[in-house]
């Protein structure tokens, strides 16, 4: 009797279980369908050296005579803006505006807040927005405005007296390209540079990264590019852009169609020519930027900093 006692307590107590265990997971289930899904758009950054090299009208140039330039090598950049334009006569504003970094007046006058503007590397993920927040319709291209940029260069410092020459060396460049940016402290590798200042488009500021046993002579330079910044735009006749921004134009290799209807998240690449981007006044015909390490010898100028071409994708 007793034996049969227990075993029929043993089968009730198991019998609740299964229906407490059932019970909640037909309410997990319940609330796993309840979850809604919110497709976004996500822009990511690439950095490509093979595009084509790009002038202001959108036309491939090359190197002009007593210019070099080189590709650098991109740590990292920052976008102000991204604009969703219909077609090639939708005028810069105008389209389905979607990504606005912050900006600030402490400066004076109003500028792109570079301490709380998002960066992103190659292939990563820069920003991301509800698809439901964007005008349905058909976009043919992108605007982009580019605000900063972090890379390696390569130079020579020649003529230090007791060293002689120190050539290939490699250094970091913060370089800003936007139209007006607040600086309080920027540092391109370790060292800081306060600024607390607005600067405008082509301020720069590098940090070179020498080798041991120099590495402990490394410092920061900061200056003004000596030329203008090229910014893509190949609507240049339909669609103009102000000077000074750097609003960078491209079409989309398939046009972007939002319905509003979207069950799953819309990536698309953009991809900014690098190809060669960097440039300067190549006073003595090397094709190699030098820095000189005594008085006398003039340096050679950063002219341009800006990128190249602009080529946004839908990646599948």
């Amino acid at each position: 009797m007793l034996l049969i006692l227990l075993f029929t307590q043993y089968a009730m107590i198991r019998y609740k279980f299964i229906i407490l265990l059932t019970g909640a997971l037909a309410f997990n289930n319940c609330q796993k369908n309840e979850i809604p899904v919110v497709p976004n758009l996500v822009f990511n950054l690439a950095f490509d050296a093979g595009q084509a090299r790009l002038n202001n009208f959108g036309v491939p140039v090359s190197i002009p005579v007593g210019h070099a330039a080189q590709t650098p090598v991109f740590n990292e950049m920052s976008l102000h803006y991204i604009e969703l334009s219909q077609d090639s006569t939708t005028q810069l504003g105008k389209g389905e505006i979607v990504y606005e970094s912050a900006v600030t007046t402490f400066g004076g006058g109003e500028a792109i807040d570079f301490e709380n503007s998002v960066k992103a590397g190659n292939n990563k993920e820069f920003c991301r927005l509800k698809i439901s927040t964007i005008k349905p319709g058909r976009y043919e291209y992108i605007r982009a405005s580019a605000s900063y940029q972090n890379y390696v260069v390569r130079y020579n410092i020649k003529g230090i007296p007791a060293v002689g020459d120190l050539v290939q060396q490699s250094g970091i460049l913060s370089s800003f390209v936007g139209y007006n940016t607040y600086i309080k402290n920027v540092v391109p590798k370790k060292q800081i540079l306060t600024v607390n200042a607005n600067v405008p488009q082509g301020y720069w500021v590098f940090e070179t990264d020498l080798l041991a046993p120099y590495d402990l002579y490394n410092k920061l330079y900061f200056g003004q590019s000596a030329g203008t910044t090229t910014v893509v735009n190949p609507l240049f006749n339909s669609s103009p852009i102000p000077s000074g921004s750097c609003v960078i134009t491209g079409k989309l290799t398939e046009p972007l169609i939002i319905t509003g209807d979207e069950k799953e998240d819309i990536v698309v690449k953009l991809s900014f020519s690098i190809n060669n981007s960097f440039e300067w006044i190549d006073n003595n015909g090397n094709n190699q930027l030098d820095f000189y390490g005594t008085p006398g010898n003039p340096q050679e100028p950063v002219v341009d900093m800006g990128l190249r071409g602009l080529i946004p994708s839908i990646e599948k």
